[in-house]
């Protein structure tokens, strides 16, 4: 029997912050219990050959050019039937050339299931020039250069998706987008809103190109349409302060398909640890299933 979609199954996503640091944090006994289908990992930030092994899964990876940054994985409980990088597949997009060496996207067709799962660690940006304050910023002022980068990604990263994701179509195969995209959508899906329109990852260009991807024919934010329209559910604190126990943060990880597969998301759960001295990153697990 080939594959389908016909079976229930549970996506995570989730940005480790370092595989290394996870792993001492316990990150392999949150993926044993969770026994999730596919595993969507960003930000593994080590060398290849310390990524190391994932019991019980078959792990597709690139972890980039960039010395201890970005790094992309998407787990499986069969191996792929295919994989595809923009190392091993440069993206046809012009304007992603930069990025391709980075380790920031990898996108695989599962072999038990119709679907192609892409895994995106979306590059972080700043404030455009004229927000900029001197002294009221953790980084130096850079004169827009980091708010420009992302926004060269943005644009051509619409294109390519939107090519992948009809690609995908045509061979009969749902599309399904996760990872961290650095970029919460609306009002609720940043605890203190109002503050956070002058902010990186919630600035209006950031939110109007989330807006962009979305369509009901497109792909589709399958954690809102579960969740419903109201605040949460959170996927990022600050390692500083209260921010984790008060529950002040971030919705910044994502789950987008294709309509077919979003009509089956049935159940969206936050593996938020129960207390700051068991977190295992400043994200937690974003888990969907689909049923």
């Amino acid at each position: 029997m080939g594959p389908s979609v016909a079976d229930a199954f549970t996506v995570a996503t989730f940005n480790v912050n370092g595989i290394r640091a996870a792993r001492r944090r316990g990150f392999d006994r949150w993926l044993a219990t969770r026994s999730a289908d596919v595993i969507a990992l960003q930000e593994l930030r080590c060398p290849a050959h310390e990524v190391g092994a994932f019991p019980g899964y078959s792990a597709a990876v690139d972890i980039g050019s960039v010395a201890g940054r970005n790094g992309v994985a998407v787990l499986t409980r069969v191996p792929a039937a295919a994989v595809r990088t923009w190392v091993t597949h440069p993206p046809r997009a012009r304007g992603l050339g930069e990025f391709a060496t980075q380790g920031r996207y990898i996108e695989v067709d599962l072999a038990d299931r119709v679907v192609t799962v892409a895994c995106l660690y979306l590059p972080k940006g700043g404030l455009p020039a004229h927000l900029q304050r001197p002294g009221s910023m953790r980084e130096q002022p850079d004169g827009g250069v980091k708010h420009a980068r992302k926004q060269r990604f943005f644009a051509a990263f619409a294109r390519e998706v939107n090519r992948n994701r009809l690609a995908a179509l045509r061979e009969g195969r749902e599309f399904l987008l996760v990872g961290d995209l650095n970029i919460a959508h609306t009002q609720h899906d940043v605890t203190n809103w109002r503050a956070a329109r002058t902010m990186d990852g919630f600035l209006p260009e950031d939110r109007e190109w989330f807006s962009a991807l979305l369509g009901s024919r497109r792909l589709i934010d399958v954690v809102r349409q579960t969740h419903g329209e109201r605040p949460g559910p959170l996927t990022w604190w600050s390692w500083a302060g209260q921010s984790f126990a008060k529950d002040v943060g971030w919705r910044v990880d994502h789950q987008l398909a294709t309509p077919g597969l979003a009509r089956r998301a049935n159940d969206v759960v936050v593996d938020k640890e129960s207390s700051p001295d068991q977190r295992l990153s400043d994200h937690a697990p974003l888990v969907v299933t689909y049923g």
